[in-house]
């Protein structure tokens, strides 16, 4: 409420308002006069569940009304309102609009962070939004405020309800349908989420139930929604490949956008709704897309906008002028367009302007694409996730460290890899007689190698677990690779094909009297050792660690040392072909 008193005093936001208030009394469009404002008043006079059936049994327009429920009950309310007090429903109808009109405003303000100014002079102001909905009287507003709302939920982790108003927006207009693919992929692909779906799904279930199954029991209902011409667009862009075959062109790009979504193994929200506007987009360029449409991208155009630069306002509203050349001069659903017959060459100032148009449009995909999802950090480490390597003698805190960082980046993010897990043999074997763990013979680094190798190309792999209790393996596993790898051991940058995995190598170095007294707490009281073994164990395994283990900090971008005659911990940055730098910790 805060935020809407906030935006409400704005001179920006009277002067949208008055504009609109102007258009709504001064105009009325073809599209509401001939089939929205007459299809309400039947629906008001015959009151009933299905006013697709009575709208038609009394000779109307296929072509009217061809949206589901929640198109219509958005508009009843100030309908009935207008009905009662007998004023025009058209104005029922507008009041509709501007209602949706504001709530995106209010949402996309959210969005934002409060950069109001700024908002109500790309959005409240756009050509796009006053032409399209109050001139030529489109209802878009509707379907892209309940997705907007919907992408709110999400950001808001509110799943349950973004699955619920994802419905609404589909039921509203069944355009909106596009979104939804982009919204599965999103719940996977991010790995915060991808445990959390189920409430999506259940809310996308619920409102499909309410707002869906009903409407697929008006025959007519769906009779207005397949013979609507606007289906059709989506094959009018084809390429021939002779013999009646055909490439739809806009299908094809949208699936080539579903691949690219899927692609992008790390998915956070800027990338998604950026991914979700730029398919939008290409509706609009690969399609003779209906004016109303390009309500669709403005929540796009205002985030590119927020975001970027001179340009970027600039290129918009080049856009914006070009959609209402366009519209203006040469649609026939705007009442005060030249006709061709009285000017022939409309005809040709039409098709430079809608050339300029997509033009203009397919640019700002590209720069959208660069600048939103190109450049964005999540789509540039897409491939490959950020691997850590730590490797250090026993004892030095190994484990901790890794599972301070899985805490840190968190366990949905992380998948980790332990050297220990490649012994070649449980503790109880004979071969531990002849050589120490310390030893890389003792060990399969081979397997360790290309497991790390595995999961950073994104494969997943069968893994086992060594029990330092029992000294003995348990049984598979599956690891799936994940954001970030972390692996682990004795010997983690030991093998030169380790160390080409790691976007970061740390070696862990430590006192070597708190050592073997962290040794001695974790061994004898956590895994059961006796005194004596753990003793026998450390001057054994001295001569191993001098000669495979310690050597290791020299391949380490990090160096972590801890000394108990000073109160800090040091920190040696190695920066390889570099001066090393001491920093306190």
């Amino acid at each position: 409420m805060l935020s809407l008193k906030k935006i409400s005093l704005d001179p920006l936001f009277i002067l949208g308002l008055c504009i609109r208030l102007f258009l709504i009394t001064a105009i009325l469009p073809v599209v509401v006069s001939t089939w929205f404002a007459p299809f309400l008043d039947s629906s008001l006079a015959t009151f009933n569940l299905d006013p697709w059936a009575a709208w038609l049994a009394n000779g109307g327009s296929p072509q009217a009304f061809p949206y589901g429920y929640m198109m219509w009950f958005a508009f009843l309310p100030m309908s009935l309102l207008c009905k009662s007090i007998g004023l025009p429903l058209v104005y029922g109808y507008d009041a509709t609009l501007l209602a949706a009109d504001i709530g995106l405003l209010v949402l996309l303000n959210k969005f934002l962070c409060q950069r109001t100014r700024l908002l109500l002079a790309v959005y409240w102001l756009s050509p796009i939004v006053i032409l399209a909905s109050y001139g030529l009287g489109f209802n878009d507003l509707i379907p892209v405020f309940l997705l907007v709302l919907s992408l709110y939920c999400v950001r808001q982790v509110k799943l349950f309800y973004a699955g619920l108003f994802c419905a609404a927006a589909i039921s509203a207009k069944f355009s909106m349908i596009i979104a939804l693919p982009f919204f599965g992929i999103y719940l996977i692909q991010n790995r915060s989420l991808s445990q959390r779906k189920w409430p999506f799904l259940n809310g996308l279930l619920i409102g499909i139930f309410v707002f869906g199954v009903p409407f697929l029991f008006s025959s007519a209902g769906v009779h207005m929604l397949s013979s609507n011409a606007e289906m059709t667009k989506v094959y009018q862009f084809a390429i021939s490949l002779g013999e009646g075959k055909s490439i739809f062109v806009l299908p094809l790009f949208y699936l080539l956008m579903l691949y690219a979504g899927w692609r992008v193994r790390r998915m956070n929200f800027d990338l998604f709704q950026s991914i979700l506007g730029v398919s939008f987009l290409l509706v609009l360029l690969l399609t003779p897309a209906s004016p109303g449409w390009f309500v669709w991208v403005l929540p796009l155009f205002v985030a590119y906008q927020a975001s970027g630069n001179v340009v970027a306002i600039s290129l918009v509203g080049l856009f914006s002028m070009l959609y209402v050349l366009n519209n203006i001069f040469v649609t026939s659903l705007f009442p005060f367009s030249i006709s061709y017959a009285l000017l022939p060459s409309v005809g040709y100032f039409s098709s430079l302007v809608s050339t300029a148009m997509i033009a203009v449009g397919i640019v700002l995909a590209i720069q959208i694409w660069r600048d939103k999802i190109w450049f964005n950090d999540y789509f540039r480490l897409r491939r490959k996730p950020f691997v850590i390597g730590i490797a250090g003698d026993s004892g030095s805190g190994k484990d901790t460290f890794a599972d301070a960082l899985t805490d840190l980046f968190g366990c949905h993010s992380v998948a980790t890899l332990s050297g220990d897990d490649y012994h070649l043999w449980d503790r109880h074997r004979p071969m531990w007689q002849v050589m120490t763990h310390l030893n890389p013979l003792a060990n399969n680094l081979d397997n360790f190698a290309n497991d790390l190798v595995s999961l950073t190309d994104g494969k997943s792999i069968i893994s086992r677990h060594y029990n330092h209790s029992t000294g003995k393996m348990s049984r598979p596993f599956r690891v799936k690779s994940n954001d970030f790898i972390i692996a682990s051991g004795l010997h983690a940058l030991y093998l030169p094909i380790l160390r080409s995995c790691y976007n970061l190598s740390i070696y862990l170095d430590i006192d070597e009297d708190l050592r073997r007294h962290f040794k001695f707490q974790r061994d004898v009281h956590q895994r059961g050792h006796t005194v004596e073994r753990v003793l026998s164990s450390l001057e054994l395994r001295e001569p191993d660690a001098n000669r495979f283990i310690r050597p290791q900090s020299a391949q380490a971008d990090l160096f972590f040392r801890c000394n108990r005659f000073i109160p800090v911990c040091w920190l040696i940055l190695t920066l390889k072909g570099h001066t090393s730098l001491g920093l306190s910790c």
